[in-house]
């Protein structure tokens, strides 16, 4: 997953999954529907010197932002019900997943290039680290459409079961993990496109993350209040880590050393050694506190709470939160591939809001689109 930017589960609106749950940073979420306009050019990519933040809005439009200077661009119409997000690791194409389909954009025109059916009510999608294969995860019929980026041609459905909403797959692209309303965490290996044994977890593997060595899964359990490391190599479960307050969303630092795992009802983040699987003393943030992201310098964690409207930064050295920072109603975050600034957008305002990650200052509110929700930025 990605990104790559957060991790977010059910809250006031439709559940989110692993945002800036691998390595490398893309952002990948889950959100609700609305209406569109017509597609139309702008915000052009010149190589990757100035990164675009790609917001998806409920109006069924993805609005890009130019972060050299803090410009939107026209919305860009996408399928129904947009809701996760990924993009290319050459930058070249986002992916949005809509209701029944996904839908290509091209990056340096901002343009849509295909829009592709997908299994029913797809939820999460993940692209490989050669960018040759997108996989989406659907939530309705149980399945991974796999999509080969080049042609943007989806191949057969991989029979997964369950009802899948979060998928990642490893640093070395050979394996994809997918979970969701099951007791398993199901390996699909991407060389074959074939599914293989389920690993048992313990009930509800919501969330899962991918340590950046490749050596170990996390797959985040809300109802056993555990998260089950997962040894790659072998696909096997570990013993679960039991962290306290029902966790609902991971991320994991870039020098792959702690996760970081948020129980969204208490308000509480957990760091897990992940040399030892050991937790670590929880870290209080507020109730409701429902995503969160780490930058890509690996300095600090930001943890978003819709509800108090704050974004709450955290010390990854001290492991102790600093001052909460106002937004009004946090529902993503991205960061550009330096990690000096974070981009969170912003529910009901219609906005994306820039946060400077040295000084944790407010930068000025960039219209998005209506109701923002997922946000991605390019390499």
């Amino acid at each position: 997953m990605s990104g790559k930017g957060t991790t977010r589960t059910g809250q006031r609106r439709a559940p989110w999954a692993a945002v800036v749950a691998t390595a490398c940073g893309a952002a990948i979420a889950l959100a609700a529907p609305a209406a569109a306009g017509p597609v139309t050019a702008a915000v052009h990519r010149t190589g990757t010197s100035t990164p675009t933040a790609y917001v998806v809005n409920a109006t069924d439009t993805v609005t890009p932002i130019d972060t050299a200077t803090s410009t939107a661009g026209p919305a860009i119409p996408v399928a129904h019900g947009p809701g996760a997000i990924a993009i290319t690791p050459d930058g070249a194409t986002a992916y949005v997943v809509g209701q029944s389909s996904v839908t290509a954009i091209d990056t340096t025109t901002n343009t849509v290039t295909a829009t592709i059916r997908a299994g029913y009510e797809p939820k999460a999608i993940a692209i490989t680290p050669d960018g040759a294969t997108a996989y989406v995860a659907n939530y309705g019929s149980g399945t991974v459409t796999p999509i080969h980026t080049a042609t943007n041609i989806a191949g057969r459905p991989i029979k997964v079961g369950g009802h899948p909403v979060v998928i990642a797959v490893t640093p070395n692209g050979k394996t994809v993990y997918v979970s969701g309303y099951g007791d398993a965490v199901t390996p699909i290996r991407t060389a074959t496109n074939k599914p293989l044994t389920p690993i048992s977890v313990a009930h509800y593997p919501i969330a899962i993350a991918i340590t950046p060595d490749g050596k170990t899964a996390y797959a985040v359990d809300e109802d056993a209040g555990s998260v089950t490391p997962i040894h790659t190599a072998t696909n096997t479960a570990g013993k679960p880590i039991i962290v306290d307050g029902g966790p609902t969303a991971i991320a994991i630092t870039p020098n792959g050393t702690t996760a970081y795992v948020l129980s969204v009802f208490t308000g509480i983040v957990t760091p897990v050694n992940t040399a030892t699987n050991k937790p670590g003393r929880a870290i209080r943030i507020g109730q409701y506190a429902g995503a969160l992201g780490v930058d890509p310098n690996g300095k600090k964690v930001y943890v978003l709470d819709q509800i108090n409207g704050t974004v709450t930064p955290i010390n990854t050295v001290t492991n102790r939160a600093g001052k909460p920072i106002s937004v009004v109603d946090p529902a993503g975050i991205a960061f550009t591939p330096d990690g000096a600034t974070a981009y969170v957008s912003d529910y009901n305002a219609g906005t994306v809001t820039p946060i400077d990650t040295a000084t944790n200052t407010l930068g000025t509110p960039i219209p998005a689109g209506s109701d923002p929700q997922a946000i991605a930025m390019t390499p």
